[in-house]
Protein backbone atom coordinates (compact mmCIF):
# COMPACT_ATOMS: atom_id res chain seq x y z
CA UNK A 1 0.00 0.00 0.00
CA UNK A 2 0.96 3.58 -1.25
CA UNK A 3 0.49 7.22 0.15
CA UNK A 4 1.64 10.26 -0.46
CA UNK A 5 1.77 13.26 2.23
CA UNK A 6 2.88 16.91 1.54
CA UNK A 7 5.39 18.57 4.11
CA UNK A 8 7.81 21.39 3.28
CA UNK A 9 11.67 22.03 4.34
CA UNK A 10 13.68 25.25 4.15
CA UNK A 11 16.64 25.79 1.98
CA UNK A 12 18.44 28.67 2.76
CA UNK A 13 15.29 31.34 4.70
CA UNK A 14 12.89 29.76 1.67
CA UNK A 15 10.39 26.92 2.25
CA UNK A 16 10.01 24.48 -0.59
CA UNK A 17 7.53 21.38 -0.98
CA UNK A 18 8.29 17.55 0.19
CA UNK A 19 6.78 14.33 -1.21
CA UNK A 20 6.88 12.27 1.79
CA UNK A 21 5.77 8.67 -0.38
CA UNK A 22 5.48 5.90 1.81
CA UNK A 23 5.42 2.04 0.79
CA UNK A 24 4.02 -0.67 3.19
CA UNK A 25 5.25 -3.89 1.43
CA UNK A 26 4.88 -7.69 2.81
CA UNK A 27 8.12 -9.41 3.91
CA UNK A 28 10.09 -8.54 6.92
CA UNK A 29 9.57 -5.87 9.56
CA UNK A 30 11.63 -2.45 8.58
CA UNK A 31 11.85 0.60 8.32
CA UNK A 32 14.12 2.54 5.66
CA UNK A 33 14.26 6.07 4.72
CA UNK A 34 15.42 7.16 1.73
CA UNK A 35 15.78 10.61 0.09
CA UNK A 36 19.25 12.12 1.37
CA UNK A 37 17.86 12.25 4.96
CA UNK A 38 20.25 13.54 8.08
CA UNK A 39 20.49 11.77 11.09
CA UNK A 40 17.98 13.83 12.96
CA UNK A 41 15.40 12.31 9.92
CA UNK A 42 17.14 8.62 10.21
CA UNK A 43 16.32 8.49 14.19
CA UNK A 44 12.64 9.29 13.09
CA UNK A 45 11.81 6.23 12.28
CA UNK A 46 12.53 5.37 16.84
CA UNK A 47 10.24 8.57 17.31
CA UNK A 48 7.72 7.45 14.70
CA UNK A 49 7.74 3.68 15.91
CA UNK A 50 6.84 4.85 19.96
CA UNK A 51 4.60 8.19 19.23
CA UNK A 52 1.93 5.73 16.92
CA UNK A 53 2.24 3.09 19.26
CA UNK A 54 1.74 5.12 22.72
CA UNK A 55 -1.08 6.79 20.61
CA UNK A 56 -2.92 4.01 20.41
CA UNK A 57 -2.68 3.35 17.10
CA UNK A 58 -1.73 0.28 15.24
CA UNK A 59 1.80 0.06 13.77
CA UNK A 60 2.26 -2.57 10.25
CA UNK A 61 4.26 -5.08 10.91
CA UNK A 62 5.43 -4.37 7.09
CA UNK A 63 8.24 -3.32 5.21
CA UNK A 64 8.29 0.15 5.39
CA UNK A 65 9.91 2.55 3.12
CA UNK A 66 10.03 6.48 3.34
CA UNK A 67 11.16 7.89 0.68
CA UNK A 68 11.70 12.51 0.54
CA UNK A 69 11.54 13.75 -2.83
CA UNK A 70 13.22 15.51 -4.47
CA UNK A 71 16.19 13.19 -3.27
CA UNK A 72 19.13 15.15 -4.58
CA UNK A 73 18.31 17.70 -1.79
CA UNK A 74 19.79 17.16 2.11
CA UNK A 75 16.73 16.98 4.45
CA UNK A 76 17.51 17.74 7.49
CA UNK A 77 15.96 18.37 11.39
CA UNK A 78 13.14 16.10 13.36
CA UNK A 79 10.06 17.91 11.48
CA UNK A 80 9.32 14.79 8.92
CA UNK A 81 8.18 12.97 12.36
CA UNK A 82 4.31 14.11 11.83
CA UNK A 83 4.31 13.50 8.19
CA UNK A 84 6.07 10.27 7.76
CA UNK A 85 3.74 9.04 11.04
CA UNK A 86 0.06 10.14 8.63
CA UNK A 87 1.72 8.66 5.64
CA UNK A 88 2.54 5.20 7.21
CA UNK A 89 -0.96 5.20 9.14
CA UNK A 90 -2.59 6.50 5.65
CA UNK A 91 -1.02 3.32 4.05
CA UNK A 92 -1.77 1.15 6.49
CA UNK A 93 -5.63 2.51 6.13
CA UNK A 94 -5.70 4.37 9.58
CA UNK A 95 -6.57 7.49 7.86
CA UNK A 96 -8.61 8.39 4.73
CA UNK A 97 -6.19 9.15 1.75
CA UNK A 98 -8.32 11.45 0.34
CA UNK A 99 -7.52 14.24 2.64
CA UNK A 100 -3.75 14.16 2.44
CA UNK A 101 -2.62 15.93 -0.73
CA UNK A 102 -4.82 18.69 0.45
CA UNK A 103 -2.62 19.83 3.42
CA UNK A 104 1.09 20.04 4.08
CA UNK A 105 2.28 18.59 7.49
CA UNK A 106 4.75 19.29 9.83
CA UNK A 107 5.97 18.39 13.77
CA UNK A 108 8.47 17.27 15.74
CA UNK A 109 6.84 13.63 17.34
CA UNK A 110 7.27 13.14 21.30
CA UNK A 111 7.30 9.59 22.56
CA UNK A 112 4.00 9.83 23.88
CA UNK A 113 2.94 11.42 20.41
CA UNK A 114 2.21 14.97 21.26
CA UNK A 115 3.68 17.42 18.87
CA UNK A 116 6.65 19.98 19.97
CA UNK A 117 7.93 22.85 17.55
CA UNK A 118 9.81 23.27 14.19
CA UNK A 119 12.23 25.95 12.92
CA UNK A 120 10.80 27.80 10.01
CA UNK A 121 6.95 27.92 10.59
CA UNK A 122 6.93 31.45 8.67
CA UNK A 123 8.80 30.10 5.88
CA UNK A 124 6.72 27.29 5.53
CA UNK A 125 3.68 28.70 5.57
CA UNK A 126 4.74 31.24 2.74
CA UNK A 127 5.78 27.99 0.66
CA UNK A 128 3.06 26.54 0.86
CA UNK A 129 0.73 29.59 -0.12
CA UNK A 130 2.45 29.65 -3.18
CA UNK A 131 2.03 26.00 -4.08
CA UNK A 132 -1.94 26.95 -3.54
CA UNK A 133 -2.27 24.32 -1.04
CA UNK A 134 -5.25 23.94 1.23
CA UNK A 135 -3.59 24.87 4.52
CA UNK A 136 -1.00 23.60 6.72
CA UNK A 137 -0.83 21.30 9.82
CA UNK A 138 1.69 22.14 12.41
CA UNK A 139 2.31 21.84 16.01
CA UNK A 140 -0.26 24.29 18.18
CA UNK A 141 3.31 26.46 19.30
CA UNK A 142 4.31 27.51 15.63
CA UNK A 143 0.75 28.34 14.53
CA UNK A 144 0.70 32.27 15.13
CA UNK A 145 3.75 32.10 13.46
CA UNK A 146 2.60 30.35 10.83
CA UNK A 147 -0.51 32.42 10.59
CA UNK A 148 0.84 35.85 9.85
CA UNK A 149 0.55 34.90 6.04
CA UNK A 150 -2.17 35.81 4.65
CA UNK A 151 -4.36 33.64 2.11
CA UNK A 152 -3.64 30.24 3.70
CA UNK A 153 -5.37 28.39 6.50
CA UNK A 154 -3.29 27.14 9.69
CA UNK A 155 -4.25 24.31 11.58
CA UNK A 156 -2.41 24.11 15.25
CA UNK A 157 -2.29 20.47 17.25
CA UNK A 158 -1.70 19.09 20.45
CA UNK A 159 -1.13 15.39 19.16
CA UNK A 160 -0.85 13.33 16.34
CA UNK A 161 -4.36 11.45 18.12
CA UNK A 162 -5.83 15.36 16.70
CA UNK A 163 -4.24 15.44 13.12
CA UNK A 164 -5.64 11.64 12.59
CA UNK A 165 -9.25 12.80 13.52
CA UNK A 166 -9.39 15.84 11.90
CA UNK A 167 -7.87 14.04 8.91
CA UNK A 168 -10.99 12.24 8.87
CA UNK A 169 -13.27 13.82 9.47
CA UNK A 170 -14.34 13.25 13.58
CA UNK A 171 -13.40 16.62 14.45
CA UNK A 172 -13.86 20.42 13.03
CA UNK A 173 -11.19 22.43 13.75
CA UNK A 174 -10.96 25.98 13.32
CA UNK A 175 -7.87 27.61 11.53
CA UNK A 176 -5.64 29.93 13.47
CA UNK A 177 -6.34 33.74 12.74
CA UNK A 178 -4.02 36.50 14.32
CA UNK A 179 -4.61 40.31 13.54
CA UNK A 180 -1.72 41.04 11.63
CA UNK A 181 -1.44 44.65 11.98
CA UNK A 182 -2.47 44.91 15.55
CA UNK A 183 0.58 42.49 15.97
CA UNK A 184 2.97 44.73 13.82
CA UNK A 185 1.97 47.73 15.99
CA UNK A 186 2.42 46.03 19.28
CA UNK A 187 5.67 44.54 18.19
CA UNK A 188 6.91 47.60 17.00
CA UNK A 189 7.61 48.92 20.34
CA UNK A 190 11.01 49.62 21.87
CA UNK A 191 11.90 49.06 25.32
CA UNK A 192 14.93 51.89 25.41
CA UNK A 193 14.86 55.28 24.29
CA UNK A 194 17.58 57.74 23.91
CA UNK A 195 16.12 60.13 26.29
CA UNK A 196 17.66 57.92 29.31
CA UNK A 197 21.14 58.89 27.58
CA UNK A 198 22.87 61.66 30.28
CA UNK A 199 25.13 63.92 28.59
CA UNK A 200 26.86 62.78 25.21
CA UNK A 201 25.65 65.00 22.86
CA UNK A 202 28.12 64.50 20.56
CA UNK A 203 28.09 60.85 20.25
CA UNK A 204 24.24 61.42 19.76
CA UNK A 205 24.68 63.87 16.83
CA UNK A 206 27.28 61.35 15.38
CA UNK A 207 25.06 58.14 15.66
CA UNK A 208 21.78 60.54 14.01
CA UNK A 209 24.33 61.16 10.94
CA UNK A 210 24.82 57.86 10.70
CA UNK A 211 21.32 56.59 11.14
CA UNK A 212 20.10 59.47 8.48
CA UNK A 213 22.68 57.75 6.25
CA UNK A 214 23.13 54.15 7.11
CA UNK A 215 26.30 55.02 7.96
CA UNK A 216 28.51 52.50 10.14
CA UNK A 217 30.20 53.98 13.13
CA UNK A 218 33.04 53.12 15.66
CA UNK A 219 33.05 54.45 19.22
CA UNK A 220 36.31 55.01 21.39
CA UNK A 221 36.00 56.49 25.10
CA UNK A 222 37.30 54.24 27.97
CA UNK A 223 35.31 52.16 29.94
CA UNK A 224 31.79 53.08 31.42
CA UNK A 225 31.24 56.23 29.16
CA UNK A 226 27.80 55.37 27.93
CA UNK A 227 29.32 53.57 24.30
CA UNK A 228 26.70 50.11 24.78
CA UNK A 229 24.13 51.92 25.98
CA UNK A 230 24.40 54.37 22.94
CA UNK A 231 24.94 51.50 20.90
CA UNK A 232 21.56 49.77 21.80
CA UNK A 233 19.40 52.90 21.21
CA UNK A 234 20.45 53.17 17.44
CA UNK A 235 17.96 50.69 16.17
CA UNK A 236 15.45 53.13 17.96
CA UNK A 237 15.91 55.95 15.87
CA UNK A 238 16.70 54.02 12.49
CA UNK A 239 13.31 54.26 10.18
CA UNK A 240 10.36 51.90 11.63
CA UNK A 241 10.33 48.25 9.77
CA UNK A 242 8.39 47.80 7.02
CA UNK A 243 6.15 44.70 7.15
CA UNK A 244 7.70 43.35 4.30
CA UNK A 245 11.23 44.15 6.32
CA UNK A 246 9.58 42.21 9.12
CA UNK A 247 8.51 39.43 7.25
CA UNK A 248 12.35 38.76 5.65
CA UNK A 249 13.83 39.36 9.30
CA UNK A 250 11.33 37.07 10.88
CA UNK A 251 12.13 34.59 8.41
CA UNK A 252 15.42 34.52 9.25
CA UNK A 253 15.26 33.79 12.81
CA UNK A 254 12.63 31.63 12.61
CA UNK A 255 15.13 29.34 10.06
CA UNK A 256 17.98 29.61 12.85
CA UNK A 257 15.55 29.08 15.69
CA UNK A 258 16.30 32.19 18.04
CA UNK A 259 12.72 33.53 17.69
CA UNK A 260 11.20 33.98 20.92
CA UNK A 261 8.95 31.79 22.31
CA UNK A 262 5.33 32.97 21.53
CA UNK A 263 6.96 35.63 19.38
CA UNK A 264 5.42 35.50 15.68
CA UNK A 265 6.31 38.45 14.34
CA UNK A 266 9.58 40.70 14.42
CA UNK A 267 9.02 44.51 13.97
CA UNK A 268 11.53 46.18 15.95
CA UNK A 269 14.96 46.05 14.20
CA UNK A 270 17.27 42.90 15.19
CA UNK A 271 20.21 44.41 17.93
CA UNK A 272 22.74 41.64 17.68
CA UNK A 273 25.90 41.81 19.97
CA UNK A 274 28.42 38.84 20.22
CA UNK A 275 30.92 38.08 22.65
CA UNK A 276 34.67 39.01 21.23
CA UNK A 277 35.08 34.86 21.65
CA UNK A 278 32.69 34.27 18.81
CA UNK A 279 34.43 32.03 15.56
CA UNK A 280 34.07 33.20 12.29
CA UNK A 281 31.47 30.63 11.70
CA UNK A 282 29.28 32.16 14.12
CA UNK A 283 29.41 35.94 12.92
CA UNK A 284 29.18 34.65 9.14
CA UNK A 285 26.80 31.23 9.36
CA UNK A 286 27.90 28.01 8.64
CA UNK A 287 27.55 24.48 9.80
CA UNK A 288 27.50 20.89 7.98
CA UNK A 289 24.08 22.48 6.52
CA UNK A 290 24.64 25.96 6.81
CA UNK A 291 22.78 28.11 9.35
CA UNK A 292 22.57 31.76 9.78
CA UNK A 293 25.52 33.80 11.87
CA UNK A 294 25.09 37.00 13.62
CA UNK A 295 25.77 39.32 10.17
CA UNK A 296 22.12 37.74 8.99
CA UNK A 297 20.66 37.62 12.51
CA UNK A 298 21.29 41.67 12.15
CA UNK A 299 19.88 41.72 9.03
CA UNK A 300 17.96 45.44 9.09
CA UNK A 301 19.13 45.97 12.47
CA UNK A 302 22.49 46.38 13.93
CA UNK A 303 25.62 44.40 14.59
CA UNK A 304 27.25 46.14 17.39
CA UNK A 305 31.15 44.62 18.06
CA UNK A 306 31.89 45.78 21.50
CA UNK A 307 35.64 45.63 22.58
CA UNK A 308 36.19 45.30 18.47
CA UNK A 309 40.09 44.85 18.72
CA UNK A 310 39.77 41.75 21.30
CA UNK A 311 37.84 39.89 18.19
CA UNK A 312 40.20 37.18 16.51
CA UNK A 313 41.44 38.95 13.20
CA UNK A 314 39.60 36.28 10.83
CA UNK A 315 36.77 36.94 12.46
CA UNK A 316 36.70 40.62 11.32
CA UNK A 317 37.89 40.25 8.38
CA UNK A 318 35.18 37.47 7.36
CA UNK A 319 33.05 40.81 7.95
CA UNK A 320 34.36 42.67 4.64
CA UNK A 321 32.19 41.00 2.28
CA UNK A 322 28.85 41.00 3.58
CA UNK A 323 29.63 44.91 4.66
CA UNK A 324 30.49 45.19 0.68
CA UNK A 325 27.19 43.00 -0.43
CA UNK A 326 24.40 43.14 1.95
CA UNK A 327 24.51 39.45 1.54
CA UNK A 328 26.59 36.41 2.56
CA UNK A 329 27.15 33.22 0.56
CA UNK A 330 28.58 30.24 2.52
CA UNK A 331 29.60 26.91 0.70
CA UNK A 332 30.17 23.51 1.27
CA UNK A 333 30.86 20.43 -0.14
CA UNK A 334 26.79 19.73 -1.37
CA UNK A 335 25.58 22.67 -0.58
CA UNK A 336 25.90 26.72 -0.95
CA UNK A 337 23.47 29.29 0.62
CA UNK A 338 22.98 32.42 0.30
CA UNK A 339 21.71 34.52 3.52
CA UNK A 340 20.80 38.25 3.43
CA UNK A 341 23.07 40.23 5.75
CA UNK A 342 21.88 44.41 5.01
CA UNK A 343 23.13 45.66 8.43
CA UNK A 344 24.35 48.55 9.71
CA UNK A 345 28.16 47.88 11.95
CA UNK A 346 28.41 49.75 15.06
CA UNK A 347 31.47 49.35 17.38
CA UNK A 348 33.31 50.36 20.47
CA UNK A 349 36.79 50.46 21.86
CA UNK A 350 38.68 51.55 24.83
CA UNK A 351 41.68 54.18 23.50
CA UNK A 352 44.30 51.62 24.81
CA UNK A 353 44.95 48.46 26.01
CA UNK A 354 44.07 49.84 29.43
CA UNK A 355 41.26 52.04 28.68
CA UNK A 356 42.32 55.43 29.86
CA UNK A 357 44.19 56.80 27.34
CA UNK A 358 42.19 60.25 26.48
CA UNK A 359 40.17 60.03 30.36
CA UNK A 360 41.19 62.80 32.42
CA UNK A 361 40.33 61.29 35.16
CA UNK A 362 42.29 58.01 35.18
CA UNK A 363 45.84 57.44 34.74
CA UNK A 364 46.80 55.79 31.39
CA UNK A 365 50.22 53.28 31.80
CA UNK A 366 50.14 52.11 28.21
CA UNK A 367 53.32 52.93 26.15
CA UNK A 368 52.72 54.18 22.60
CA UNK A 369 54.41 51.34 21.10
CA UNK A 370 51.43 49.50 23.04
CA UNK A 371 48.88 51.51 21.73
CA UNK A 372 49.77 51.86 18.20
CA UNK A 373 49.86 47.94 18.56
CA UNK A 374 46.58 47.72 19.97
CA UNK A 375 44.59 50.19 17.21
CA UNK A 376 46.78 47.71 14.91
CA UNK A 377 44.55 44.95 15.08
CA UNK A 378 41.95 46.76 13.06
CA UNK A 379 42.68 46.69 9.30
CA UNK A 380 42.61 49.39 6.72
CA UNK A 381 40.22 47.16 4.97
CA UNK A 382 37.72 47.42 7.36
CA UNK A 383 38.14 50.72 8.72
CA UNK A 384 37.24 51.70 5.14
CA UNK A 385 33.78 50.23 5.72
CA UNK A 386 33.53 52.25 9.09
CA UNK A 387 32.32 55.72 7.93
CA UNK A 388 32.62 57.28 11.92
CA UNK A 389 34.93 57.17 14.21
CA UNK A 390 33.86 59.34 16.89
CA UNK A 391 34.97 59.65 20.80
CA UNK A 392 33.03 59.25 23.84
CA UNK A 393 34.14 60.98 26.96
CA UNK A 394 34.13 60.25 30.44
CA UNK A 395 30.74 62.41 32.25
CA UNK A 396 31.13 65.12 34.29
CA UNK A 397 29.40 65.49 37.40
CA UNK A 398 26.96 68.08 36.92
CA UNK A 399 25.57 65.60 33.48
CA UNK A 400 25.19 62.35 35.42
CA UNK A 401 23.00 64.24 38.14
CA UNK A 402 21.03 65.99 35.53
CA UNK A 403 17.55 64.84 35.85
CA UNK A 404 16.63 66.95 32.68
CA UNK A 405 15.26 64.13 30.23
CA UNK A 406 17.53 64.01 26.18
CA UNK A 407 16.09 63.98 23.55
CA UNK A 408 13.58 61.09 22.98
CA UNK A 409 14.24 58.49 19.92
CA UNK A 410 10.98 59.75 18.47
CA UNK A 411 11.93 62.69 17.98
CA UNK A 412 15.21 61.68 16.32
CA UNK A 413 13.72 59.34 14.31
CA UNK A 414 11.45 62.25 12.30
CA UNK A 415 14.88 63.82 11.32
CA UNK A 416 16.35 60.74 9.94
CA UNK A 417 13.36 59.59 8.34
CA UNK A 418 13.09 63.13 6.38
CA UNK A 419 16.98 62.56 5.48
CA UNK A 420 16.70 58.82 4.53
CA UNK A 421 13.39 60.08 2.27
CA UNK A 422 15.39 62.88 0.30
CA UNK A 423 18.08 59.84 -0.24
CA UNK A 424 15.17 57.94 -1.50
CA UNK A 425 13.77 60.35 -3.72
CA UNK A 426 17.71 61.16 -4.99
CA UNK A 427 18.66 57.69 -5.80
CA UNK A 428 15.83 56.47 -7.09
CA UNK A 429 17.15 55.89 -10.54
CA UNK A 430 20.29 53.97 -8.94
CA UNK A 431 20.50 50.78 -8.19
CA UNK A 432 21.27 48.89 -4.77
CA UNK A 433 21.50 52.84 -3.71
CA UNK A 434 18.85 53.75 -0.89
CA UNK A 435 21.45 55.99 1.09
CA UNK A 436 24.46 58.06 1.37
CA UNK A 437 26.12 55.03 2.69
CA UNK A 438 25.82 53.18 -0.26
CA UNK A 439 27.77 55.64 -2.99
CA UNK A 440 30.18 54.47 -4.83
CA UNK A 441 33.32 56.49 -5.80
CA UNK A 442 31.10 57.39 -9.21
CA UNK A 443 28.08 58.32 -7.32
CA UNK A 444 30.29 60.46 -4.71
CA UNK A 445 31.72 62.59 -7.25
CA UNK A 446 27.85 62.97 -8.79
CA UNK A 447 26.11 63.54 -5.66
CA UNK A 448 28.44 65.13 -3.00
CA UNK A 449 29.90 68.60 -5.25
CA UNK A 450 31.52 70.88 -3.36
CA UNK A 451 32.50 74.71 -3.68
CA UNK A 452 36.37 75.90 -3.83
CA UNK A 453 36.26 76.97 -0.17
CA UNK A 454 35.09 73.52 1.40
CA UNK A 455 38.28 71.90 -0.98
CA UNK A 456 40.38 73.90 0.37
CA UNK A 457 38.82 73.08 3.96
CA UNK A 458 39.48 69.29 3.17
CA UNK A 459 42.43 69.66 1.51
CA UNK A 460 44.25 71.62 4.51
CA UNK A 461 42.25 69.38 7.00
CA UNK A 462 44.10 66.18 5.40
CA UNK A 463 47.36 67.68 5.75
CA UNK A 464 47.27 69.25 8.98
CA UNK A 465 45.40 66.09 10.60
CA UNK A 466 47.43 62.89 8.45
CA UNK A 467 43.85 61.85 7.38
CA UNK A 468 44.51 59.17 4.90
CA UNK A 469 43.26 58.96 1.61
CA UNK A 470 40.43 56.87 2.06
CA UNK A 471 38.87 59.54 4.71
CA UNK A 472 38.46 61.61 1.26
CA UNK A 473 35.51 60.07 0.37
CA UNK A 474 34.02 59.42 4.06
CA UNK A 475 33.85 62.76 4.77
CA UNK A 476 32.30 63.70 1.29
CA UNK A 477 29.20 61.00 2.40
CA UNK A 478 29.37 62.23 5.40
CA UNK A 479 28.96 65.78 4.39
CA UNK A 480 26.40 64.67 2.30
CA UNK A 481 23.80 63.07 5.10
CA UNK A 482 24.80 66.70 7.03
CA UNK A 483 23.09 68.24 4.35
CA UNK A 484 20.15 65.98 4.19
CA UNK A 485 19.65 66.56 7.72
CA UNK A 486 19.31 69.94 7.14
CA UNK A 487 17.18 69.58 4.47
CA UNK A 488 19.69 71.21 1.75
CA UNK A 489 20.60 70.09 -1.68
CA UNK A 490 24.37 71.90 -2.18
CA UNK A 491 27.08 70.96 0.50
CA UNK A 492 28.03 73.79 2.62
CA UNK A 493 31.52 74.53 3.93
CA UNK A 494 29.92 73.90 7.65
CA UNK A 495 28.90 70.30 6.74
CA UNK A 496 32.63 69.66 5.57
CA UNK A 497 33.89 70.85 9.03
CA UNK A 498 31.48 69.21 10.96
CA UNK A 499 32.19 65.72 9.08
CA UNK A 500 35.95 66.32 9.29
CA UNK A 501 35.31 66.28 13.35
CA UNK A 502 34.11 62.06 12.67
CA UNK A 503 37.38 61.36 10.95
CA UNK A 504 39.79 62.69 13.62
CA UNK A 505 39.94 59.47 15.15
CA UNK A 506 41.37 57.71 11.97
CA UNK A 507 44.15 55.26 12.55
CA UNK A 508 46.46 57.26 11.12
CA UNK A 509 46.18 60.08 13.52
CA UNK A 510 46.13 57.12 16.59
CA UNK A 511 49.64 56.08 15.46
CA UNK A 512 51.39 59.72 15.89
CA UNK A 513 50.23 59.78 19.39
Amino acid sequence: MLSKVYSCATYGIDGYLIDVEVDLAPGLPGFTTVGLPDNAVKESKDRVFAAIKNAGFRFPTKKITVNLAPADIKKEGSSFDLPIAVGILGAEGSISTGQLNRYAILGELSLDGSLRPIKGAISIALAVKENRLDGLILPRVNAREAAIVDGIKVYGFDNIIEVVAFLNGEIDKTPTRVNRDEIFESASQYTVDFSEVKGQHHAKRALEIAAAGGHNILMIGPPGTGKTMLARRLVTILPRMTLEEALETTKIHSVAGVLGQGESLLATRPFRSPHHTISDAGIIGGGHIPKPGEVSLAHNGVLFLDELPEFHKNVLEVLRQPLEDGSVTIGRAKITLTYPARFMLAAAMNPCPCGYFTDPYHECRCTPQAIQRYHSKLSGPLLDRIDIHIEVPSLRYDELKSSQPGESSEEIRKRVNQARSRQLQRYKHRRKVYCNAHLGTRDIRKFCVIDEKSQSLLKTAIERFGLSARAYDKVLKVARTIADLEGVEDIKTTHIAEAIQYRSLDKNVWQRL
